[in-house]
């Protein structure tokens, strides 16, 4: 009977043990998303809004420079190339501006990615408004394509005097699951500028 009861209790515990890793891999397959709306509704972490901006009054204040630094991170798994044509630039508040991305598949299969905005420091999110930007769309991409994204953006001349430097920074996402990526796909060294 001690037998019995032994093993009703190790199966109740590697059932329990099961579930807790699949809900942490669930969980885990759904942070970036949940984080996204997360940062959307707070407004935390320099987010900047998903919808662009559409009413813009052109008038840039050509006595004021704000440099804009470009930061790009492929997550770890992800099968791309993903870098800024230009490392920064300097503008003048209230100027309209494009910078491009460029990415590459760097597999022979279909795949499809998207990438989640930031800005820092925190102040600056709320002045910095995208016009067009590929983030707010999935990026498809045959095998081996290299694709130029575009990102027209403006930074409002309301942005205060004491931030001289913003920092735009993308990470790439796979929205393919892991489980098709062998585990030595690790692309996570091409983090860049």
């Amino acid at each position: 009977m001690n037998d019995d009861r032994r093993t009703t209790s190790s199966r109740s515990l590697t059932v329990r043990l099961l579930l807790l890793a699949v809900g942490m891999f669930g969980f885990g397959f759904l942070l970036v998303p949940l984080y996204s709306v997360f940062c959307e509704i707070t407004g935390l972490n320099g987010k900047t809004n998903a919808e662009a901006a559409t009413d813009v009054a052109v008038a840039p204040d050509v006595n004021r420079d704000v440099d804009l630094e470009f930061v790009t991170m492929v997550n770890q798994y992800a099968p791309y190339e993903f870098h800024a044509e230009l490392d920064g630039m300097t503008l003048h508040p209230g100027g309209i501006y494009e910078a491009i991305f460029i990415a590459r598949n760097l597999t022979d299969k279909h795949r499809v990615a998207q990438a989640v905005p930031s800005v820092a420091p925190q102040q600056a999110a709320a002045y910095f408004k995208k016009l067009e930007c590929f983030c707010f769309t999935e990026q498809e991409f045959m095998p081996g394509e290299e694709k130029r994204m575009p990102v027209r953006f403006i930074v409002e001349s309301e942005l205060p005097d004491f931030i001289d430097t913003i920092t735009l920074s993308y990470t790439f996402f796979d929205k393919a699951t892991l489980t098709d990526m062998p585990p030595e796909m690790d692309h996570s060294e091409h983090t860049s500028r």
